[in-house]
């Protein structure tokens, strides 16, 4: 089994489990962003966006960069692909528990 950092695990997960945040990323996905950009589709302050894209950067999953005045985001795939590992090992796991079971409902009806 790989070993992960914990708390950077811990920090993705909370990262994604808003919709905002979520919202944010799947944005991101497709281009570089500025902030008012990816403020833009929310009902929410400006300051509230910053907190959401805080949450982000300090998961690790976006990075700014100030132009002037504009501050520009932009994905960082990265520890959302070891989050993705993490959960594959358990997909592996569950998967493997359930042709147990599967085998064994065969056997007795």
């Amino acid at each position: 089994m790989v070993k992960y950092k914990s708390r950077q695990l811990d920090e993705v997960f909370s990262a994604i489990s808003d919709p905002t945040r979520r919202a944010i990323l799947e944005k991101l996905a497709a281009k570089e962003c500025t902030v008012s950009e990816l403020a833009e589709p929310f009902d929410m302050s400006l300051p509230a966006i910053t907190k959401h894209l805080n949450i982000l950067e300090h998961a690790g999953l976006l990075k700014r960069k100030k132009d002037g005045r504009i501050r520009h985001c932009r994905l960082i795939a990265r520890p959302m692909k070891d989050a993705i590992a993490w959960m594959e090992e358990y997909r592996i796991f569950w998967e493997g528990q359930l042709d147990s079971l599967q085998m064994f409902l065969k056997k007795n009806p």
